[in-house]
């Protein structure tokens, strides 16, 4: 949908909130500010000594690095601030402030937007200090600070006996995740993240601390659950509901390139059928100068003679060895520390090294767009695929990048596409279209691969199938429906509750429902 098309009998407005709008405040603590207008010195002055937290300034020797998301080809985003809000309070300080001064806002949790949102040219509101976890294993749920760090989750709730699941990232922010999806080798078992949360505690625009749950605020949750963040308000803190941990066994299976399209095709094929306790994806990569690597992967809970059950039609179904296999059980911790890609390291090496003294992880530049396949692929869609990642490698050889296919359907497609706001209900697989580069690379090389991207959304994606909200994409035309589908009305109409001025504005947010026509 283009800015102020009708769909399902509204029409939808996304201008920015027009600074004559004002927002009430019933929260009991004092207001930032006591003046209205263009943001001073001294009104900075004194929203940073109102905060629990702090706030970092240009003038601050740490700004340089806070203003910074983690894919580091967003270098260019200067905000005017950055609150590092410790209580829900600050956050409603902030807003406040926002209103009262005519401040763009950015909430950010772990500063992963593929869009680059996470930042804004006002006032980001990183939320990362409240980042508290705790387990009750009597009742499997979970209570999680909105900034904690995605290998934090796993390593809290995994030494209690539990699992959440969720992406492989380990730097990633729950809060962006949560919101809007959150797929990961657990989901075909225990559903998305989101479909996982119990309630919410937000800030909405007008400065309110909320929860939303099935009782409170109830379609505030469901839009939470799925709708993306930094729409409807900042949350600050969730709870989950976890489940007793499995055993768990994971495998990769490699094959020649000439094999390929054998490979994609059993693999469409073999997954449709699978059990829930079988989560896979698919990777068509170019590696460079390396050549081409075809892999599956995948996660089974259960034990490895199990597996290899599961497994053996899907190789006979190719009909090629694999040059290179892996099965073996793991422990759920150190599942996900090979998912993310920092086995053998501690939890704290785990992270950024802006993030955390002993960080061991670095950012990283990427480009990304997103589809859907809804079932078994024909010779044609697979041949498309196939043609697609080798058009990557001859028009950037020195590009690492290509396809991915993370499996949908059991506990994820079990659910009714309008009982969360997750509209993607009856997919086989979501597929991410990837490339990366280093500061090394010519830009040249770097415009190839978004060309190559480019082509890939208008000729070889189906767009009737939508597109993965988290993985946000800013040249995406028909992003509203892409995403949100048949729930896009009523997450409009939400959004014009919660947020009338529209101060939760970005180039991809959640439009408001303006009229009935």
């Amino acid at each position: 949908m283009v800015a102020g098309a009708a769909v399902a009998g509204a029409v939808y407005l996304e201008e920015r909130r027009p600074s004559s709008v004002a927002t009430t405040t019933t929260r009991p603590s004092p207001t930032t500010t006591t003046t209205s207008g263009p943001a001073t010195a001294a009104s900075w002055t004194q929203l940073g000594t109102s905060l629990t937290g702090s706030l970092v300034l240009p003038s601050n020797p740490r700004y340089a690095i806070d203003r910074l998301l983690y894919n580091s080809k967003f270098v260019n985003l200067h905000p005017r601030a950055i609150a590092y809000c410790a209580t829900p309070d600050d956050v409603a300080r902030c807003l406040d402030f926002a209103t009262s001064h005519d401040v763009a806002i950015a909430p950010r949790s772990g500063g992963h937007s593929y869009g680059g949102y996470s930042n804004s040219e006002g006032l980001v509101i990183d939320v990362s200090r409240m980042a508290s976890i705790s387990v009750d294993p009597a009742a499997n749920t979970a209570r999680v600070g909105a900034g904690a760090k995605l290998i934090d989750v796993y390593n809290v709730v995994g030494n209690a006996g539990r699992l959440l699941p969720g992406g492989s990232c380990p730097t990633v922010g729950i809060a962006g995740l949560a919101l809007g999806g959150g797929i990961g080798v657990f989901g075909r078992k225990f559903g998305l993240t989101t479909d996982n949360i119990r309630s919410v505690t937000i800030v909405t625009a007008d400065a309110n601390v909320l929860t939303a749950d099935t009782n409170t605020n109830s379609d505030l949750l469901w839009a939470s659950q799925g709708g993306g963040g930094g729409n409807f308000g900042v949350v600050t803190s969730f709870e989950f509901d976890v489940h007793p941990m499995p055993e768990v066994t994971l495998f990769t299976l490699q094959y020649p390139w000439a094999a390929a399209s054998s490979m994609l095709s059993a693999w469409g094929q073999w997954v449709n059928t699978a059990p829930d306790e079988l989560w896979s994806n698919c990777q068509l990569l170019t590696q460079g100068t390396y050549g081409y690597l075809p892999q599956i992967a995948g996660v089974y809970c259960g034990t490895p003679s199990e597996l290899a059950s599961v497994l053996a039609p899907l190789k006979s179904a190719i009909g090629t060895a694999p040059t290179y296999s892996f099965s073996g059980s793991n422990s759920y911790l150190s599942a996900m520390e090979i998912e993310a890609g920092c086995s053998g390291l501690s939890i704290a090496a785990c992270h950024l090294t802006t993030q955390n003294p002993a960080g061991r992880l670095s950012r990283e530049a990427y480009s990304a767009k997103s589809s859907y396949v809804d079932g078994p692929m024909n010779d044609a869609q697979v041949a498309a695929f196939i043609s697609a990642v080798e058009n990557l490698h001859a028009h950037a050889p020195t590009l690492g990048g290509g396809l991915a296919f993370d499996s949908y359907g059991g506990a994820i497609n079990r659910v009714a596409s309008d009982a969360t706001a997750f509209v993607h209900r009856d997919k086989l697989a979501c597929i991410q279209a990837t490339y990366s580069w280093s500061s090394y690379t010519p830009p040249s090389v770097i415009a190839a691969g978004a060309r190559w991207l480019a082509w890939l959304g208008r000729h070889v994606f189906d767009p009737t199938t939508g597109a993965y909200q988290n993985y946000i994409d800013p040249t995406l035309a028909n992003w509203p429906n892409a995403y949100y589908g048949a729930n896009l009305s009523r997450l409009a109409s939400i959004k014009s509750e919660y947020d009338p001025g529209n101060l939760f504005s970005f180039a991809q947010s959640i439009p408001r429902l303006a009229r009935a026509v």
